[in-house]
Formats: C-alpha cells, structure tokens, sequence
C-alpha cells in the first residue's frame, strides 16, 4: 500500500520533470541570432565627398574598415551581415551590407557604393590548393620508393 503524500510528491516530480522537458526542447529549437561586421551609420557616410576627400580624412571619420582591395589598395570595404542559427540547421544569413569606398591613384574618393542582401551572389574563391603526389603510402613505404630514385653519380660531383 502507498502512502497518499508518496504518491502525490511522485506526481509532482513527473510534472515537473515533464515540464522541465518541454521547456528544454522549445528552447533548443529557437533560433539565435549573431552579428558581424561594421557599416558606417548613413549619417557618417553622408559627410564623404566623393573627389575631396582621401583615405586620411575618411579613416578619421569612419574609421578604416576590416578588408581592403584585393590585389591593391583600390577600396575599402565595410560588411556587416546577421546570421539566424537554428539548433539542427545550417546557419542562414538573413540580413548583409556591404559599402565600398573606391580611391583612385592618389588616394582621393571616387565612388561609394551600397549593396545589400538581395545585391549579393555566392561566389567560390580559389581555394588555392596544391595538388600532391603523395598517395596513401605510409611514410617508410615512400621514403624506400624515392631511394631508388637518387642519381648516386650527380652526388659525387
């Protein structure tokens, strides 16, 4: 026989520990979201005029941005962009901006260009990768097939 207080204490256990459970599972399935990235406010932005001002006068405005022109120091670029994560999903960006401040020759503004999110493409970089020769070999296994390889007669001098 069961005391009527166990019995009540073990129900309330079970739903809590049930309540607890599902709080745990909808917590898990709602999304975070992370920011990245600086753009000058549209304020800030608006007081760079296009063929005055220089690299100086805008790193002392707005600041230098985190990336500059690929090969050469043509523009400078702002980016921010915002990322919903969902616990079991690939992150997904939701919102991007991106300001390109373009100089010519001698460092002067030439250009001021906005994109956002909709603008954008995906676009695959090289990834620069150097293919090699070496197979699945262990390292003894390659290091005995490259003795037979040495020119003993270009050694000796």
């Amino acid at each position: 026989m069961t005391n009527p207080s166990t019995s009540g204490l073990f129900r309330g256990i079970r739903r809590f520990a049930a309540a607890a459970a599902v709080t745990v599972a909808l917590a898990a399935c709602s999304a975070t979201i992370d920011n990245h990235g600086f753009v000058p406010p549209e304020d800030e932005l608006a007081q760079i005029a296009v063929g005055v001002d220089t690299r100086e006068t805008i790193a002392e405005t707005i600041g230098q941005p985190a990336a500059s022109g690929v090969l050469r120091d043509e523009a400078w670029i702002y980016s921010a962009y915002r990322v919903r994560n969902y616990a079991y999903q690939a992150p997904q960006v939701i919102e991007r901006d991106v300001v390109a401040i373009s100089f010519d020759g001698n460092g002067v503004v030439t250009n001021i260009e906005r994109f956002g999110l909709e603008d954008g493409r995906v676009v695959q970089l090289s990834r620069r990768v150097t293919e090699t020769s070496v197979r699945d070999l262990g390292f003894f296994r390659q290091l005995m097939r490259n003795l037979g390889r040495v020119d003993l007669g270009a050694l000796g001098g």
